[in-house]
């Protein structure tokens, strides 16, 4: 195990990543950290095949996933088929019962004031879960 916190492993998550995969992803998790300053940073699912691990943001359970893929970036809702989302950002895993992603290509960009919304109703949905 590292003895390094779950924010400087995705810190090195972002510096491993140089290119525009690395950027964007870097921008989501400054909205995730406007939106709830609170949020708990979370490193998970790290094996020999991604020794990196997958940056998670959580309260009260995830929130959500940050994940980077050779042609997009993926920011996947473990809630988000119970929000509401009337921007219209989730575009991806549209057809479970639980998670909604969205998917960002080179190039592309979220709308931060309704990602943001997005995020404070994720964090809502699960305080509400967790306090029933």
């Amino acid at each position: 195990m590292s003895d390094k916190s779950p924010s400087e492993l995705i810190d090195e998550r972002l510096a491993s990543l140089s290119d525009w995969r690395g950027q964007t992803l870097a921008r989501l998790r400054s909205l995730i950290h406007e939106a709830l300053p609170e949020v708990v940073e979370a490193v998970k699912w790290r094996k020999p095949s991604n020794p990196l691990g997958v940056p998670v943001w959580e309260d009260e359970g995830i929130l959500c996933t940050g994940e980077t893929y050779r042609d997009k970036v993926k920011l996947t809702f473990a809630q988000g088929a119970a929000l509401e989302d009337p921007a219209g950002l989730f575009n991806a895993s549209l057809d479970g019962n639980a998670r909604r992603a969205i998917d960002l290509r080179e190039g592309e960009a979220v709308d931060p004031e309704a990602f943001k919304a997005l995020v404070r109703a994720a964090a809502r949905h699960n305080r509400a879960r967790t306090r029933r």
